[in-house]
């Protein structure tokens, strides 16, 4: 029987279902059209960003680094270009066979290979890191035309740090290196992130370090069109990087020069500075590095060699080196007596060779300098005058006295890393020391403070600018190396401008007496036959400081000791003596008498910076063993002498 459909109800369902899928077509439709206006309308500006993004790339263009000039215009640190050869470790695959690899088609050294190790232990594994520096044309063609099989390796060109006088001046020219990871968190931190992108190498040391902001530059941006595989296809914009400035130092390389090649072999530091204005005209310390070896990352021999060395080559003596003043602080001591009205100049003290007090014998001069006043104590040097001196004032009198003369204090110095050395008081010793018994000042350690031994450690940047303050009437006067600025785009020169100096008010009646006496020092004292036929007149003080200590009853006996152990060589002095231009304060380690060794070099300092003098090459000799007091042979004119560069 067939079954009849009704029509209607056919109809019925048909209409429900179409109008069901019409609302889910409409439906998805609306989807569409949403997403559609969400991407094109609420997030256009970003997608478009993003697209932009992949189809360019900004690469930070980083600036050429600031020179770095002595006063008289000649260039201490500079650029050069070269090309490298780059490796990315997470790149390129195994990297021991790809190094090995490479070095069939660039010549690569065992220490190229152990400097990019130690490189890779202080980066992170996706930058890019060079295995070999200053590539020669042949080798950029060879590796240029098998490039294709080493990925995650390339050649870049890159600048590089020169310093053209190689160990000349190095503790204040300084250094620049790659940035280790502290330093990329500190700049990260700052406010100079974006201005290192694109920059590896960092200020380490010296002028290069304190000056960073100035010489590293503003870095550039470069907008590119890549290809899908990241190839630059062409420049979109250009926004180039301005140039670091360059840093004017006041420091006269020549003379740097020519104090460490007096120094030869022997350990030191000495500091010059006008008297005028604080201005440092040399600062060395000896024995020195050569900075280059720090620009490519050095090698583990010449680090070792360096950091090892029992002689310290890398610790900058004239700022953390320090040590007792011995008898150059005796000027200060006078001057403290004469300021506080604990002696007056006339006062006659009887030397006879040795001062007792508490029991214990304190040494002088052997059979003593007899009956001594203020002049003569100085320009012979007694001990027993000092001592008692010492005595009479106690230490914290010292202190108070020494401490804004800058003895133990910063100098504000603009180089970082000074280190304060030790002026001894009363509270010093209670907040150095742990054990109670320790923290007691005893009388008896009051004595040799006197003489500038004891408990006294100071830089030889500390007691050159005590000297310049003397030397200058009492004002005392901000140490520092940078004169000017010089702008690398207009070449306008700015002058850094300097505090003004700070007048300690010292009685000028008092400081003329001791600056007599330091003449007498130069004239009939213990600088006598260093000085001697000099055409100007200046003033000084001989020193001699213990390197260990030694009982009161055992004689001093530099045969006796290892080298390391024996006493130091001082002198402080300034010149010329009427109008001073130049003050200084030099010491010799381990060498002994301070006319022996400490004043043939200053007499040699004053004579080129007062008469343009250069001494003669028998001179030099002769002074870098000890065995010269007043300049021998000829001398040659200072601007007749070439710097040769290495």
């Amino acid at each position: 029987m067939t079954e009849l459909r009704n029509s209607e109800a056919d109809a019925s369902r048909f209409r429900l279902r179409a109008f069901i899928i019409g609302l889910v077509v409409l439906f998805a439709f609306g989807l569409v059209v949403s997403r559609l206006v969400y991407l094109q309308v609420v997030r256009h500006d970003d997608l478009a960003a993003q697209a932009e993004s992949n189809r360019t790339a900004v690469v930070p263009i980083v600036p050429n680094r600031g020179l770095i000039l002595d006063r008289n215009g000649v260039v201490l640190a500079t650029n050069y270009s070269a090309y490298t050869l780059e490796i990315t470790p997470s790149r390129a695959g195994v990297l021991d066979e790809t190094i090995d690899e490479l070095a069939k088609i660039v010549d690569i050294q065992t220490r190229d290979r152990r400097r990019f190790k130690r490189l890779m232990e202080e980066s992170r594994n996706f930058e890019s890191l060079p295995i070999r520096t200053r590539l020669t044309d042949q080798e950029v063609a060879r590796f240029t035309a098998q490039r294709y099989r080493f990925p995650g390796v390339d050649i870049k060109a890159r600048l590089f740090r020169n310093y053209p006088m190689g160990e000349v001046g190095a503790h204040a020219v300084g250094y620049i290196g790659r940035i280790n990871q502290p330093e990329k968190a500190r700049i990260q931190d700052s406010e100079d992130e974006a201005n290192y992108r694109g920059t590896e190498y960092i200020g380490k040391l010296g002028v290069e370090q304190s000056f960073e902001s100035s010489l590293h530059g503003t870095t550039g941006v470069e907008q590119m069109e890549t290809s899908a595989g990241g190839r630059a296809v062409r420049k979109l914009s250009s926004h180039a990087a301005t140039p670091g400035d360059s840093v004017m130092l006041s420091i006269d390389i020549k003379l740097q020069k020519l104090i460490e090649e007096l120094y030869g072999s022997r350990r030191g530091a000495l500091v010059a500075i006008d008297p005028r204005n604080g201005e440092i005209l040399a600062l060395v310390s000896k024995p020195t590095f050569d900075p280059n070896l720090f620009v490519e990352g050095i090698d583990v021999e010449n680090w070792a060699a360096l950091n090892e060395s029992i002689d310290k080559p890398l610790l900058n003596r004239a700022l953390r080196g320090t040590y007792p003043p011995g008898s150059t602080y005796k000027p200060f001591m006078a001057l403290a007596a004469l300021q506080l009205g604990k002696r007056s100049p006339s006062l006659v003290v009887n030397d006879p060779g040795s001062y007792t007090f508490g029991g214990h014998t304190f040494r002088s001069h052997e059979g003593g300098l007899g009956g001594v006043d203020m002049h003569r104590a100085i320009q012979f040097s007694s001990n027993t005058y000092f001592y008692s001196l010492a005595v009479e004032m106690g230490v914290d009198a010292i202190h108070d006295f020494m401490k804004p003369l800058g003895f133990g204090q910063s100098t504000g110095i603009d180089l970082n890393g000074e280190v304060r050395g030790t002026l001894p008081s009363t509270e010093w010793k209670r907040n150095t020391y742990k054990r109670a018994d320790m923290k007691r000042w005893f009388p008896g350690e009051t004595v040799s403070l006197g003489i500038g031994q004891g408990y006294n450690n100071f830089t030889m940047l500390q007691l050159a600018l005590a000297e310049a303050t003397l030397a200058n009437g009492g004002t005392r006067y901000r140490p520092h190396l940078a004169k000017a600025i010089k702008n690398s785009v207009t070449g306008v020169v700015t002058e850094i401008v300097q505090p003004p100096g700070e007048n300690l008010g010292y009685s000028p009646k008092n400081v003329e007496i001791v600056r007599n006496a330091l003449v007498g020092v130069n004239k009939g004292g213990t600088g006598t036959r260093v000085f001697a036929g000099a055409p100007y007149t200046s003033a000084g003080k001989t020193g001699t400081a213990q390197a260990v200590s030694l009982g009161q009853n055992v004689k001093y006996n530099a045969k006796a000791l290892e080298e390391h152990q024996r006493d130091h060589s001082l002198f402080a002095a300034y010149a010329p003596a009427e109008t001073p231009s130049i003050a200084l304060a030099v010491i010799v380690e381990n060498s002994g008498f301070g006319a022996a060794h400490a004043a043939p070099i200053a007499r040699r300092v004053f004579d080129y910076w007062l008469q343009g003098d250069y001494p003669s090459e028998e001179d030099i000799a002769a002074v870098q063993k000890g065995l010269a007091s007043a300049p021998i042979g000829k001398p040659r004119r200072a601007a007749d002498v070439p710097l040769p560069l290495p």
